[in-house]
């Protein structure tokens, strides 16, 4: 049944993916249509994720917030799509860095990376930024349940010199690396929500108490590694700028959870600008009601 899958959704994805920008902005606009005046796809915990960390917000405005975040959800599902054909040149224009030489002076340094973001604006097509630097590469994925589509999204991440990699992965991947002297830059989507009883790090996080994601940290104190935040603008449709932010060189100089914490506040200085480019259908604050007693 995979396979079949396989064989009968590539096609279609394919031909989407060679659609011109113009064509495949129309396309984004009639899939917003069914997506958000039909279907309705997971509106109610839009709006209630949006309620919750605007509580200030006219009801006008959550619904304006709402209607302009399902456009730029289409608009990303339609540009992951284009990343199966989009040209190196394309994307580099379409994806631009403004500080990139802050990467390149770590390497200079010979540090390592841990690049951390968030579901904010357009982390899709952060992988250009292999042509910019000399650092392997590694992006932490959740493998697809679909093993031949698992394969198509390697295949497509790996045209840059990124390699994607599961969290089981990760620790011997980055070792191995260590020890043949690789640099290398690891991207972590860190703003998920993780399970409570696992949770080692709950704080507020939008003015709401959650459980946090700490592996990040983690594994950039085991490898000394720089961490590095990077914060996404929309200039216009299909266009993006990406800057860099150093939270710290020498990670081993924080407390526990300080660097996710001070990772988080960038987060909402991003969302609080500019809040129509948060991923609001996760589920982000689902555990809020489950602080344990030695984090309250």
């Amino acid at each position: 049944m995979q396979l079949l899958a396989y064989i009968i959704i590539y096609p279609l994805l394919w031909l989407i993916s060679i659609l011109p920008f113009r064509l495949l902005y129309g396309l984004s606009d009639v899939v917003y249509f069914f997506m958000y005046r039909i279907f309705k796809y997971r509106k109610k915990i839009v709006k209630s994720n949006l309620r919750l960390v605007f509580p200030k917000k006219k009801p006008e405005e959550i619904e304006e917030i709402c209607s302009k975040f399902y456009h730029h959800l289409c608009d990303m599902i339609l540009e992951a799509i284009k990343s199966m054909t989009i040209s190196e040149a394309s994307m580099r224009k379409r994806y631009t860095f403004t500080n990139v030489d802050l990467i390149h002076d770590l390497e200079e340094k010979q540090k390592s990376i841990m690049l951390m973001c968030a579901h904010y604006g357009s982390w899709e097509w952060i992988f250009i930024l292999q042509t910019y630097v000399k650092h392997k590469g590694f992006a932490v994925y959740k493998r697809l349940a679909n093993k031949y589509f698992d394969r198509l999204v390697k295949r497509i991440r790996a045209k840059y010199n990124s390699h994607l990699i599961t969290t089981k992965e990760t620790f011997n991947i980055l070792s191995d690396a260590q020890k043949k002297g690789e640099l290398t830059i690891n991207g972590f989507v860190s703003d998920q929500s993780p399970k409570a009883y696992k949770a080692l790090h709950w704080n507020e996080f939008m003015g709401v108490k959650v459980p946090m994601y700490t592996g990040a940290e983690t594994i950039a104190k085991k490898f000394d590694m720089a961490v590095v935040f990077f914060s996404v603008d929309r200039i216009k449709r299909g266009y993006y700028e990406t800057t860099f932010h150093t939270i710290t060189e020498a990670p081993n100089d924080f407390k526990d959870f300080e660097i996710t914490d001070n990772f988080f506040k960038l987060v909402e200085k991003q969302i609080y600008e500019a809040p129509q480019y948060y991923l609001w259908t996760h589920k982000r604050w689902k555990h809020r009601d489950k602080v344990p007693a030695e984090f309250q």
